[in-house]
């Protein structure tokens, strides 16, 4: 399958039984609402989705059945987070073996490498695959930044073809595409500069609230790529407040409540990571439940994806 490494792709979450085990009747109904609502890829094993406490059985079930359920309407990107050179190829042969069609890359857990040992780190686990793959470019939440030099380097690798852009600083799109043009695309990483960074002339965005309201996300990207802006500000400040629930240390647990809401999840999470409680978990009910009564009416932005 052609990764045009565009468009809205779900982190998705990672839904669990009150066993502990995975929950994949509810996580193939997720799947599906994300496709009918028409996002364009499919990403596992991210911070969403727990992958730092998923069994390697657990990553192979999980591929498999999203490979099932898409039946190659979109990529299967699977992330990859590991601590050694070694593990990350690896993890690279498996999820290929497993039918994933492109991966997502963090740099080196646990260690912080430096430019040299992260190019490197990079360069050797794309030498071996043949998978495309998008870097992860978040040194806020892991302390290690993607440089443009650092980037330059790293296209001498064919497969190196996207970085999801997680900086925060949205001036790095126009330099990313300043310097490198269509050679590398630019998803947004962080859902409350996503509108901001599709403008500027981002490509997709990696989502994280989408888990939970595919539609509305989808149509923001859809009418901002078709100029109808003004529409899309409507449904983007709409949503605001619930993007927000994204840039937490308890994200995990936010957007499962926000699953809970729309009928498309549940709060299970795997320990350490317990569902909120008290004070907190009302504030954030409330966000949620405020968001659902003044949900808006969609245009018709599907017509769009025909156009």
């Amino acid at each position: 399958m052609n990764l045009n490494w565009e468009g809205i792709m779900p982190a998705v979450t990672t839904k669990f039984t009150k066993n502990d085990e995975l929950d994949l009747d509810m996580f193939e109904l997720n799947i599906e609402a994300q496709i009918r609502a028409g996002v364009h890829g499919i990403i596992l094993g991210g911070t969403l989705g727990e992958a730092s406490t998923l069994t390697e059985e657990e990553k192979r079930q999980l591929i498999e059945k999203t490979v099932t359920i898409v039946k190659g309407k979109v990529p299967v990107i699977m992330n990859i987070a590991e601590q050694t050179t070694k593990g990350a190829k690896e993890a690279a042969a498996k999820a290929a073996a497993y039918g994933a069609t492109g991966l997502m890359m963090l740099p080196p857990m646990r260690y912080k490498a430096n430019d040299y040992e992260t190019v490197t780190y990079f360069k050797e686990v794309a030498n071996s695959t043949d998978l495309p793959i998008m870097i992860y470019n978040n040194p806020v939440d892991y302390g290690i930044e993607v440089t443009l030099d650092m980037f330059e380097e790293l296209l001498a690798c064919d497969n190196i073809e996207a970085v999801k852009e997680s900086t925060r600083d949205i001036s790095n799109i126009s330099r990313i595409k300043n310097r490198f043009g269509n050679r590398l695309r630019v998803l947004c990483g962080v859902d409350t500069l996503a509108l901001e960074s599709l403008l500027v002339g981002g490509d997709g965005w990696v989502a994280g609230l989408v888990c939970a309201f595919p539609e509305e996300t989808v149509a923001i990207y859809e009418l901002a790529k078709a100029g109808r802006v003004k529409e899309a500000v409507s449904i983007y400040r709409w949503f605001l407040p619930l993007l927000e629930l994204d840039i937490s240390p308890q994200l995990v647990q936010n957007i499962k409540l926000a699953e809970v809401a729309t009928g498309i999840g549940t709060e299970m999470v795997r320990a350490p990571r317990l569902p909120l409680i008290g004070e907190e978990r009302q504030r954030v009910l409330k966000i949620i439940e405020e968001g659902m009564i003044t949900r808006p009416v969609l245009p018709d932005y599907k017509a769009l994806q025909e156009c």
